[in-house]
């Protein structure tokens, strides 16, 4: 069972399983993913007794490893999607972490963004604006007394 939907998941990318079974099937293909980055006869052999499939050890190695080249863990991802209607399980999403095109989307918009939460400014530009706004709290009382001066010599 591990074996096929390993394949499964090497070949589309992305499958809907219990979240046992993704927990397990995590634990299993991982190692495998790992392997797959250098590729050598003995390392397509080893993953083809684990999988049993040449079209996804194929698959593996020619566009999966280099996705994954500078990763040093955790290939993939689980979505928990809520339960199933006909026995009440808990569903998951199993996918591969470089392959999901809308988060990778969100997170390149993040960091283009760089917004700072409640309009908060750097603390160097916040430390320059706190010293001009020390001295100009100082400046005016020294002007309130010069005017509450030349008005009592008016009077």
């Amino acid at each position: 069972m591990l074996s096929n939907m390993a394949c499964s998941l090497i070949l589309h990318k992305r499958i809907t399983t219990t979240t046992a079974k993704a927990k397990a099937l995590k634990m299993y293909v991982e190692p495998l993913i790992t392997k797959s980055k250098e590729d050598t006869t003995q390392n397509r052999r080893v993953v083809f007794s684990y999988l049993k499939d040449k079209e996804s050890v194929s698959e593996l190695f020619r566009d999966v490893s280099p996705k994954i080249a500078d990763r040093p863990g955790g290939y993939t991802r689980i979505l928990k999607i809520g339960n199933r209607l006909g026995d009440d399980a808990e569903m998951c999403i199993l996918e591969l972490v470089d392959y999901n095109e809308n988060m990778l989307a969100a997170k390149d918009d993040k960091k283009a963004s760089s917004r700072r939460r409640r309009g908060a400014k750097k603390k160097t530009e916040g430390a320059v604006a706190a010293k001009s706004q020390a001295a100009t709290v100082v400046d005016e009382p020294a002007k309130e007394v010069a005017s509450e001066s030349t008005e009592e010599g008016k009077e």
